[in-house]
């Protein structure tokens, strides 16, 4: 994977896939045991923000400093991308400077181009069209639980925003079925589902659309919900919270999942609304398992795409 981007899980093979996982799995335990794991020794990150974040921040910049590199903080107005320099310049002037970019923004269209001018490796760290670093934990602590992916099945419960793009990504490309539950007029994005029926077809699992979170959670290995309006979609709160009424993961839906189902969500949580409080503080609970595995996971993205 040395000299790739990671805009989108779709874009790699499954074995890449499992290769992240396995390296996670490996730092995760040397972490633990206190041992040094300097992959990166003497590499820079730069990590551009035109979305705030706490986790995505704090996990890229801890991890290159575990990894034995340096992460520097680019705020969109700090750099001249803010004042309108082009996205190819800067890509080009970076390229020069760092030995790897994790870029949040809105846009995926200016990740693409990023990738496309950088000479060294971007990472997606979120756009309004995916969110794949996230997506790769989530089905890393899946498999951390559960002991595998494939044959399993998760229920996602909400909006069908960047972060259920991403899983349906994911889920289709380790064979795990996915069934997706959103009122609908916020349906994930048709050609994302295309993508991921494909790569489903090819490892023997399935993709399910629905309106009906009860339809969508029976026997489900995992319950996944993200909040229902995302940074930038403030002034849709309103709307939004009254499309969404009834998809909720609380105690009677989690009740249709399997009896040792497990809870994901992507953090922050609107506790009450998307999720309730009883669920998340519940024992089938792995929502802050799963924010620290963004650690790990990022780790081994980062040691394989820039490491020697």
């Amino acid at each position: 994977m040395k000299g790739k981007d990671l805009l989108s899980v779709n874009d790699l093979t499954v074995d890449e896939v499992y290769r992240i996982f396995d390296l996670a799995q490996q730092l995760k335990a040397r972490q633990k045991k206190g041992e040094p794991h300097h992959l990166l020794k003497g590499k820079t990150l730069g990590m551009i923000f035109q979305k705030a974040s706490t986790r995505t921040r704090v996990s890229f910049e801890a991890g290159m400093w575990q990894l034995g590199g340096t992460a520097l903080f680019l705020s969109a107005s700090d750099l001249q991308i803010g004042r309108g320099e082009p996205v190819k310049d800067t890509a080009r002037v970076l390229s020069r400077y760092l030995d790897g970019i994790m870029i949040r923004t809105f846009s995926h269209a200016e990740v693409e181009e990023l990738a496309r001018y950088a000479d060294i490796p971007v990472i997606n760290g979120l756009t309004d069209y995916l969110h794949p670093c996230q997506a790769l934990t989530d089905v890393f602590t899946v498999v951390e639980r559960k002991g595998r992916a494939k044959g399993l099945k998760m229920a996602y419960v909400g909006d069908g925003n960047n972060m259920v793009n991403a899983l349906l990504h994911t889920c289709a490309k380790v064979g795990m079925d996915i069934s997706v539950a959103t009122p609908p007029a916020y349906a994930p994005n048709p050609q994302v589902v295309l993508e991921a029926k494909a790569a489903a077809a090819e490892q023997g699992s399935k993709v399910m659309l629905t309106t009906d979170p009860k339809e969508a959670a029976v026997g489900a290995d995992v319950l996944y919900t993200d909040v229902w309006a995302s940074m930038g979609q403030e002034a849709e709160q309103a709307a939004r919270k009254s499309a969404f009424a009834g998809y909720q993961i609380n105690e009677a839906l989690l009740k249709l999942a399997k009896p040792d189902a497990i809870v994901l969500h992507c953090l922050p949580a609107h506790r009450g609304e998307e999720i309730t409080d009883a669920v998340m503080e519940g024992p089938q609970s792995a929502i802050f398992d799963e924010a620290e595995n963004r650690l790990h996971v990022q780790k081994a993205i980062m040691a394989l795409l820039m490491g020697d």
